[in-house]
């Protein structure tokens, strides 16, 4: 997304809604709940790192521009899973890319020719998000909130995209939990509009808590 419609977007978020204070019990949750996650995971976390630069080379880590809280952009950070001419590959052929958007923004399992070796076990068993434990830790991200989507997507949200733009993405949310990478557009809009009446601090954790049982019981990707 170019400086020019970014600006636009968030101008158009602040007319749309009044400011919401971003609770100060979630900061406070994500911080730890972020500090923790990267002590824990951290030799995960170097052993992934050392797999992918021995088996695929450099980069390790894939960045991206996504959508943030009042439409600031971000970059998000994850594991590489694709080949590094990714991005070529997925539009320089219009049926995959037309194939990728009717899909929920994804290529079905099995059918994305970007995905590396390493990268489709990353991805299966949800690895290659751990380093959005540090978009949380710096604030781009919440531990809980709905997933953070990249300009493209925002249209599927319509007259309701300033709803959206009015949380804070984050790891895992109410989507994931609800069906994750199964439930796709446009029933996927109302779930995660979902999460602004339901957020609490009881909702979260229950939230993170069955987030792991689907991470363990693999259902879908994150």
């Amino acid at each position: 997304m170019n400086m020019r419609a970014s600006e636009v977007l968030q101008k158009e978020a602040q007319v749309q809604f009044e400011e919401r204070k971003f609770p100060g019990w979630k900061r406070m949750i994500d911080i730890i709940g972020a500090l923790v996650g990267l002590i824990l995971f951290s030799p995960i976390i170097v052993v992934v790192s050392f797999i992918i630069y021995v088996t695929d080379g450099r980069p390790i880590f894939f960045s991206q521009d996504r959508l943030g809280l009042g439409g600031e952009t971000f970059h998000i950070y994850k594991f590489r899973s694709m080949r590094r001419d990714a991005e070529e590959v997925l539009r320089g052929n219009p049926v995959i890319y037309n194939k990728y958007v009717s899909n929920n923004y994804k290529l079905p399992e099995g059918q994305d020719p970007r995905i590396t070796k390493i990268g489709f076990f990353l991805r299966k068993t949800s690895l290659d998000e751990l380093p959005q434990f540090w978009n949380v830790l710096i604030g781009n991200m919440s531990l809980v909130g709905p997933r953070p989507i990249v300009q493209a997507e925002l249209n599927e949200y319509g007259s309701k995209r300033f709803l959206f733009l009015n949380m804070k993405p984050g790891i895992t949310g109410v989507w994931q939990v609800s069906g994750r990478s199964d439930l796709k557009y446009p029933e996927r809009v109302d779930v995660e509009l979902s999460y602004l009446e339901k957020q609490g601090m009881t909702f979260d954790i229950a939230v993170l808590f069955r987030t792991v049982y689907c991470v363990f019981k693999r259902k879908g990707a994150l």
